[in-house]
Order: C-alpha cells, then structure tokens, then sequence
C-alpha cells in the first residue's frame, strides 16, 4: 500500500504554528491589560489549530500538551473560569514552552521533557484533571499487560475536526506490534455515501508491554469524539482475521517526529504577496520580449539598424532594474516581526524589577531585507534590556524627579534616505557622565575627561568589556554587550549613534541599509586602486585649494565646510594605495556623513556613478576596519566599499587620543 510522506509538510506546519504562537502571546498580553472576551477566542483558536497539526503530522506529544492548554481556555471561553494575571502567567508559559518543543522538532530531538511535563501536570491540574507520563516513558511494570483488545469507534463529525483516525493506529504501533481489523457494518451504500462523515471502526490487537494509561494518552486528545474501550487481550490470536485491512510492527513505522524533521532542509522562507508575482511575471515576459528583438542582431548585424539594437539595449537595461527591484522587494518584510517580541519582553522585565513601564511602538509596517531583520533582533533586545535595568528609575526615584511614575520606552522604524533607522528612546536617567569618565580613566581608555565633549565620552560605552554597573545580574552589567551591538549593526553595514541628556533619557539610533545585497554608489579612484562610496552617506565633493587645509597638533587636517571644520582622511594613506595624488588641489574631497559625524574623503577623483553587489569580504579574506565588502566591476577587477562610518569613528578615535 503506498503512503504519502507527512514530512514534506513539516516546514510549512513550522512556520505557521510559530506564527500562531507570536499571534497567541500578542493576545495574551493584550488580556492581560484588560482586553475583551474576543482575545480568548483568538488564543484558542490558535491553539487548537497548532493541536490539530501536531496530531496530523505525528507529534504526539505536543498535541497531549496544547490539547491540556486547550482545556484551559475553553473554560475561559465559556465563562466557567474568569481571567486574571495567574493564569496568563501560566499560558504565557505555555507559549515559550511550545516555542522549545518547536525548536527542539526542527532538529530531531525528543519533543518532551522534564519542563514540559511539569507544565502539563500543572495544565491539568488547573482544570481538575490529572495526567499520566506521556507514553514511551516510566512504564508501570506492575499494569503491563501481555496485549490489549482496543474497540475504536470514531464518531461521524470526527474528520470535520481535522482528526485523522489512521493517525491514532500510528501511534499505537509505536506502542507494540499491532493487528487492525475494520469493522464495516456501519458502512452505507455508495450513492448515500458522506466522504465527509467517519463511517469505519476497528478492533485493534496491540501486543506489547504497554500500560492502559499509555493507551489512553494516544487517544486523549479525541476524547469524546469516539466510542473507546480497552481491555487485557486473554489470548492472542495467531491467525489473521480475512477483512484485515493493514498490519504493521513497531519497527517499520517511521518515527515522523524525530527522523524526518532531522532530515528535512530548513532554508528558510518568504511569504510573498500575490501581487508581487503577478508583477514578476509580467517583467519577464517583457524581457522574454526584448531578448527576441535582441537575438534577431546574432545571425546577421545591418548597420542601418543600429537604432533599434541601441533601442533594446536601453530597454534591456530598463527591465534589468526593475526587475531587481522587484526581486528585492520580494525580500523585503516589516519590522513589526521584530518589534512583536518586545512587549512580552518588557512585561517580564518590569515584573521582575519592579518598574512602571509604557512600551511604544511606532513604524512597524516599515520594511526591512529579510537577511537584515534576522540579524538585527538580539542587537534591539539587548538596548531594550538595557534602557529598562539601567535606563527607567524606579517609580519612586521617578517621582522624587517630578516624573510620571511610569517611564516610557518608544521604538521607532523609519525610512531616511536610502537607509532605515530604528530609534530606541526612553524618558530614564541618561548616561552618567562621571561614572563612564571614571571607568575609562581605570580601564585606561582615556588619559584626562578635560575637553572631551559628552559625545565623546557616551562613545566610550561602545568599547569591549565596557560597563559601570556596580553589581552583575543576569540581565546586564556583565561587561559584555555594547561592543557586540555595534560590531553586530556594523557587520550589516549600519552605525549606532547614542545622545543622552543627564535626568531626561536616552536615545540610541540605528540606522541600516535596505538591503545588503545591492547599494549604489560613486566609484572613486586613488592612486591605481579603485574605491566604492555608498551614495546615501555622500554630502557633497568639493575641490579645494591647498590654503583651505589647516594642520593641526598630532598631523591631523582640517577644512572648513559651511560652518563647521571637517577632518580629511587620505584614503590612500588609509589604505596604503601606490601612486595616488598628494596635493589636496591636484585631487578631490567627498564629504561623508554617518550618525556620529562628517569627515571628508580625499581622493584622486570620481569615476562614476554605478551599483554595487555587494560580496563579503570578511568570508573572502579578512576584516578590514573602513571597509565594508567588496564588489567586481565590469572589466572583472575588485573595488574595495567603503564604510564611512567605520571612518568616521576611527577619525573619532585618533581625536580623542
């Protein structure tokens, strides 16, 4: 008999029940804040879908678990039980409980442990029950029977459920060898036939040392949806019974929730909108167009036709970049999927340390590369984990300073330029000017506080194993953490700015590129080498005469740029470039600006305008500071991206020094 594999589903049922529990916890801590009954029907909802593929696609366990959760919330759906902060705290628990089992089903481990069967106890026990060890446990050798006779009876509706009854016989053969009979006299006619309607039973034979409760437990979950009895089998028959529909031994049943999860390829995946294809397909039947007036030219070249080659070579070049875009736009996602994670956070947070806080989140429909948006979570995690322990006081010392007690924590998504910026703002203390100047001065980082500017000196906390709490707790203070925000951002190609104002907060701003596959950019020569400048960080060039330059103590320049003096960095001292220009009126200045300050670039001169795709340098060969990839131009040779705001701190760097 030939079946059909479950496991190609799996990544599909992933997917949509982690998005189900992100829907789960949004809901909950809406309850938890006094919202309507609807939010109950939403959570059960979620949770019964999640139970039901569990039980389809061979997940046991976690159907046993989600389906002693659902009991919980059909009382509070039905109004039998009312809600209050307990029991959210014990869904939420829920929640991150399937997250682990979720996580640990990707990977082939087993779905229960001792957390999780803790969890379920306390489930059950909520709602009056008591459960057993899920089956393949603790076995009871004193209620181990030689066999049992199992009467399977399932109700009409029981598929209109999304219950599988050959799921059940699965199951069971995991228990011990098993013999099926169909029993067939509740089968109608064929022309009064409901596919939709369970017309079948069987008589199951399991031999095996299995417990009744083990039985039980695989039928736990249809409860009251069947005619169910188990009883010690006296004697095992031997032959076969002639309306045998299918027999099958413990070891030829495949164990879908460890083997072919362990076998299955997690690439990752996008949801795409349908709009979005139909535009794809429409471009490419353009191109398809395009390259048939093309190739006409490759069996015989007319020079009278010049004008219409040049034609469809710009309308290559049209539907090339458009195509692009789309294809990027394809990748990209909202921020939002980020953002969700942080009201549970700070829920638990301000719980623990007894704050008063006021999450706001605005812009989270803005969009992001998806390849960015994975990576930018635990930076905002760890800023937001601070901006709570360290940043909001508490509501007494808040009030003590003639503040609401309650602090307010806002994150931000919006588009500037050709980059996106994620703003994290709270009304706290801000940075403690003397105690970050103290711990420098001990760590050797600075020499003398004298003439550094606050912007300097809130710099400082950027610096490796950089920290001014007194005490560690397992939330922050150990260290560790700002240098790998920022080293983290500037691996995809952004900047971390921070401005502090002593008793009124702090703002930490992050600013990202779209995308880190393809930016544009002005290629710039110096000296026989060729450099990309990322358009969006690009002020202004400028060409200066060589009295325009001022030096100054340390053999740093300077020029004036509108109102303000601008450092000069010579890229070709930077980076070593033979044979580059060395007067500053032979070559050319571009001013660049990142979220920490302008310097000015001095080059040999522009090139062009062109864009990028970007290739990693640091997988290629190695990191290099200033520098944020690399690219191949069209004659094949490699051109080095500039990080400008690498630049930009290690000119801030030598200035401090």
């Amino acid at each position: 008999m030939s079946t059909v594999s479950l496991a190609q589903f799996h990544q599909v049922f992933f997917e949509e029940s982690l998005e189900g529990l992100d829907a789960m916890e949004a809901a909950l801590l809406a309850l938890d804040q006094g919202g309507d009954a609807e939010l109950v029907h939403l959570i059960f909802r979620a949770a019964h879908s999640i139970k039901g593929g569990a039980a389809t696609f061979g997940f046991p366990d976690m159907a046993a678990f989600t389906h002693e959760a659902e009991s919980l919330l059909d009382e509070l759906r039905d109004g039998r039980r009312a809600t209050d902060g307990a029991i959210v705290e014990l869904l939420l628990r829920t929640v991150d409980c399937l997250r682990g089992m979720f996580d640990r089903a990707q990977t082939g481990q087993p779905l229960a442990n001792a957390q999780s069967d803790e969890l379920r106890q306390q489930l059950a026990a909520t709602v009056g029950r008591s459960v057993v060890a899920p089956a393949g446990k603790t076995i009871d050798k004193s209620t181990a029977q030689s066999g049992w006779v199992i009467q399977f009876q399932p109700h009409p509706g029981m598929l209109a459920g999304g219950n599988d009854p050959l799921r059940l016989l699965r199951e069971l053969a995991e228990l011990g060898q098993l013999t099926v009979e169909a029993q067939l006299d509740r089968l109608p006619a064929l022309d009064a036939l409901d596919p939709s309607e369970c017309h079948l039973g069987w008589r199951i034979e399991l031999i095996g040392a299995a417990t009744r409760e083990a039985i039980v437990a695989v039928f736990e979950w249809v409860e009251g949806e069947c005619d169910l009895s188990i009883e010690p089998l006296a004697q095992v028959a031997t032959a076969q019974p002639s309306n045998i529909v299918e027999a099958v031994a413990a070891p030829a049943v495949q164990n879908v929730a460890a083997k072919a999860v362990a076998g299955s390829n997690d690439a990752g995946s996008v949801r795409v909108g349908i709009d979005k294809i139909d535009g794809l397909i429409d471009l490419v039947g353009e191109l398809v167009i395009t390259q048939a007036m093309l190739d006409q030219f490759r069996e015989e070249f007319d020079p009278s036709r010049i004008a219409l080659l040049q034609h469809g070579l710009a309308q290559l070049a049209r539907h090339t970049r458009t195509l692009q875009e789309s294809v990027m736009g394809i990748r990209m996602l909202p921020i939002g999927s980020v953002f969700n994670r942080f009201p549970r956070l700070v829920r638990d947070l301000t719980q623990k340390l007894g704050k008063l806080v006021k999450l706001e989140m605005i812009g989270e429909h803005t969009e992001l590369d998806k390849t960015v948006l994975e990576k930018i979570g635990d930076p905002l995690v760890h800023l937001v984990r601070n901006a709570i322990d360290h940043g909001l006081e508490m509501p007494e010392k808040r009030r003590a300073a003639g503040k609401n007690e309650t602090g307010t924590l806002r994150l931000e998504a919006f588009h500037r330029g050709g980059s996106i910026v994620v703003e994290i703002v709270d009304d706290g203390a801000g940075l403690n000017r003397d105690a970050i100047v103290a711990k420098a001065l001990q760590k050797g980082l600075i020499q003398s506080a004298d003439g550094l500017s606050d912007e300097t000196v809130n710099e400082l906390i950027f610096q490796p194993g950089f920290s001014t709490a007194a005490t560690t707790t397992d939330l922050s203070g150990r260290g560790v953490g700002m240098d790998v925000v920022r080293r983290n951002v500037t691996d995809l190609g952004g900047s971390v700015a921070i401005k502090s104002r002593p008793g009124a907060g702090t703002t930490f701003t992050i600013t990202l590129p779209l995308t880190l596959a393809i930016i544009d950019g002005l290629s710039a020569a110096v000296g026989e080498e060729c450099y990309i400048v990322p358009l969006v960080s690009i002020v202004e060039s400028v060409q200066l005469r060589a009295d325009a330059v001022r030096s100054v103590v340390g053999g740093g320049e300077l020029f004036r740029f509108r109102d303000e003096y601008l450092p000069i960095v010579r890229l070709h001292e930077q980076f070593g470039c033979p044979g580059a220009k060395q007067q500053i009126e032979d070559g050319l200045v571009i001013v660049v600006e990142a979220d920490t300050g302008r310097v000015g670039l001095f080059i040999d001169g522009l090139i062009g305008q062109q864009q990028a795709v970007v290739k990693s340098l640091e997988a290629n060969y190695r990191r290099v500071e200033g520098i944020s990839g690399a690219t191949i131009l069209a004659d094949g040779s490699v051109a080095l991206i500039i990080d400008v705001a690498g630049l930009v701190r290690m000119q801030s760097r030598r200035k401090a020094a």
